[in-house]
């Protein structure tokens, strides 16, 4: 791996099998992620995109073909090891939030760091740093059902960076919003990938939100191809 890439894929597929019948979902994607980079990933629904997203976070495991971050092979890792490595490494941001109803916004934003073992007023105290970095320093007390849809998308998203991880992945996070709702948020993760250096892959349907990445990869068919400005327009999601 070169010295700034943080993600290799190499010949990846995935097969969902039933019976005697096969799904190839996709077959021999290959790409290479920088750090650094914002991401973009595109494609119709079905195409694959969100399985793809939990291969690469080392949620799922793929048929064939394999994933390095930097020197780790993900499908080396035993059930505990992947478990660490993302509680460790990666950061996700889902099209619904979901924030566990019964706790408050600053006790979901610190449950990443419950589960490490930290000392709970440690955590909370980094929670309360957090719900402040994403606008929502006056929220922490509110359970979800207490918040706005985009106010419960800015929860998720401190909650996927408190443990300082090195790569986020995002799938469709502004997909529940309505437009406004949406711009913000998209504005608020960019934002925040440029500040602590992440390297942030997204799943959108939003085209608009991919032009704005680094680079845009098109999913379809099977196959991954690289999206020009021009393919990114209205007509072609």
């Amino acid at each position: 791996m070169e010295k700034d890439e943080i993600l290799r894929v190499e010949a990846l597929g995935k097969v969902y099998r039933s019976g005697s019948t096969e799904l190839v979902l996709f077959d021999n994607l290959s790409f290479r992620v920088k750090e650094g980079e914002m991401l973009a990933i595109v494609g119709q629904s079905g195409a694959g995109k969100s399985s793809l997203l939990h291969i690469l976070g080392a949620l799922d495991s793929a048929s064939s073909g394999e994933v390095y971050f930097r020197d780790i092979r993900l499908r080396s890792l035993a059930e505990e090891d992947a478990a660490e490595f993302r509680n460790r490494e990666i950061g996700y941001v889902w099209q619904f939030h979901y924030l566990l109803p019964e706790f408050t916004a600053l006790e979901n934003v610190a449950m990443p760091l419950y589960v490490r073992g930290e000392n709970r007023r440690q955590a909370e105290a980094k929670a309360a740093e957090w719900l402040s970095e994403v606008g929502l320093a006056d929220r922490g007390h509110h359970r979800a059902g207490e918040l706005s849809g985009g106010e419960q998308q800015r929860v998720s998203l401190a909650r996927a960076l408190i443990t300082a991880p090195k790569m986020l992945l995002a799938d469709e996070p502004t997909g529940d919003l309505d437009h406004r709702t949406a711009e913000s948020v998209f504005e608020l993760i960019s934002r925040l990938h440029v500040s602590y250096r992440l390297t942030s892959i997204l799943v959108t349907h939003n085209l608009a939100f991919a032009r704005r990445c680094s680079r845009t990869l098109r999913l379809e068919g099977g196959g991954l191809t690289q999206a020009t400005p021009d393919s990114l327009s209205p007509a072609s999601a």
